[in-house]
C-alpha cells in the first residue's frame, strides 16, 4: 500500500549500516524518490564527464568529494519535478558545510525534514561491506554473508558474474569509515536538538528496522 507523506527525509549512518535498503523501503511506502549520492556520484563517473572523472578519482580513494561538486549534483536532483512532494536523501549530507547549504535550499519549500539516524558497531559494517557484490550485468545486490547467490559468484537473475566494489573492498572501507567519525559524525550534533531527529538502532532484521521507521515518521506528521 502507498501512502503519500508531504516531507523530507534524511538517512544519517556510517557506509553499510542499511540506509540504501531502507530508503527503497520508504520510497515504495510514501511515493516520493529516493536520491542516492552514491548513485548519482556512480552514474557521472560512468559518463566521463569532466565533473564525473573527478568524482571516481576521490571514490576510488575513499575520500569525501568536495562540498562545491557535492551541492552541485544535488541541487541539480532536488529541482526535479518528482521531489515536489518530498524526497528521501541517502549519503547527503555528509558536512556541516553541505547541511548548512541544504537547510538554505529547503527553506524554500515550507515542508518537514525527517532525519533519521541509524547506528550500527563498526564490526557489523565491515562486514555488510566487504560481503556485498552486485552484478554487473542486471544491478541485483547480494551479500556473502545475508543474501548469498545460489551458485557462488553467480547472479541468480541472469547467470552473470558478480562484481564487488572498489568502494566495498577492506582498504577503502577503512578509510570511509575515518573519514564518517572525523567529519560526517558531526552532523548528529547538528541535527539532534530538531523535533523531528530520531536515532534508530541498525542491528536486526531488515523489517524489524523498517518498522521502526515508519513508526516515527507517523508520529511525526502527528506531532
Amino acid at each position: 500500500m502507498v501512502t503519500m507523506i508531504n516531507s523530507n527525509i534524511i538517512l544519517l549512518g556510517m557506509p553499510g549500516t542499511g540506509k540504501g535498503t531502507q530508503a527503497k523501503f520508504l520510497k515504495e511506502k510514501h511515493a516520493i524518490p529516493h536520491i542516492s549520492t552514491g548513485e548519482l556520484f556512480r552514474e557521472a563517473a560512468s559518463k566521463k564527464t569532466k565533473v564525473g572523472l573527478k568524482v571516481k578519482g576521490f571514490m576510488e580513494e575513499g575520500k569525501l568529494i568536495p562540498n562545491g561538486i557535492v551541492n552541485e549534483v544535488i541541487l541539480e536532483r532536488l529541482a526535479r519535478d518528482d521531489c515536489k512532494k518530498g524526497f528521501i536523501l541517502d549519503g547527503y549530507p555528509r558536512t556541516i558545510q553541505q547541511a548548512k547549504f541544504l537547510d538554505k535550499l529547503l527553506a524554500k519549500n515550507g515542508r518537514p525534514t525527517a532525519v533519521l539516524f541509524i547506528t550500527v558497531e563498526k564490526q557489523e559494517v565491515v562486514k555488510r561491506l566487504t560481503g556485498r557484490r552486485i552484478c554487473e550485468n542486471c544491478g541485483k545486490d547480494y551479500n556473502l554473508y545475508y543474501l548469498p547467490p545460489r551458485e557462488p559468484g553467480i547472479c541468480d537473475v541472469c547467470g552473470e558474474m558478480l562484481i564487488q566494489r572498489e568502494d566495498d573492498k577492506i582498504e577503502t572501507i577503512n578509510k570511509r569509515i575515518e573519514v564518517y567519525w572525523n567529519q560526517t559524525n558531526m552532523l548528529v550534533e547538528y541535527y539532534k536538538k530538531r523535533k523531528y531527529f530520531f536515532q534508530i538502532n541498525g542491528k536486526g532484521t531488515v523489517n524489524e528496522i523498517n518498522k521502526q521507521l515508519v513508526k516515527l515518521l507517523q508520529e511525526q506528521v502527528s506531532m
